[in-house]
């Protein structure tokens, strides 16, 4: 059974996690990486990296899922660099279509956000305000598009 990666960010955002984990974590049946790992990776990069409400954090993880699949190692390969950087763009270009920005602040410019590392509690009261989770199911949504029209030669443990 194919996973909706959307919900499956949704639901976790609904759950606690930050944007950033809620994405990253609900691809772990493709990159393989064991979800607490996944989370711990990407605990960093919530509300726009640590609470500093710069890129978002769904963004964030939806460029770092794109590195496992997609991503390059080596530095001297400057085409596979490139290829990779113009994939990035594409995919925050898909993301800006529907909200306008990939930066957190400007994400949320309605509500009175801060950048104190204290998170606010989640409460009904924050989901009903939030709209982080639309900006996690689109961020779920546009990868899960990339990779159906981009497959990704799936990579070896090593």
């Amino acid at each position: 059974m194919e996973i909706n990666h959307s919900e499956k960010a949704a639901e976790l955002f609904a759950q606690g996690y930050n944007c950033s984990q809620a994405v990253f974590a609900a691809f772990c049946d493709v990159t393989g990486m064991d979800t607490e790992t996944a989370l711990t990776l990407a605990s960093s990069f919530g509300a726009g990296m640590g609470r500093m409400r710069e890129v978002c954090g769904a963004c964030s993880a939806m460029f770092m899922t794109a590195g496992i699949l997609y991503g390059y190692s080596s530095p001297s390969d400057d085409k596979a660099k490139a290829e990779h950087y113009k994939r990035i763009q594409y995919l925050a270009e898909r993301f800006k279509e529907e909200h306008g920005t990939i930066i957190c602040r400007e994400l949320l410019k309605t509500l009175k956000v801060n950048s104190s590392p204290i998170p606010e509690p989640r409460t009904e009261q924050y989901y009903k305000v939030r709209p982080c989770i639309r900006f996690v199911r689109t961020a779920a949504r546009v990868l899960d598009e990339y990779i159906a029209e981009h497959p990704y030669n799936a990579k070896e443990p090593q």
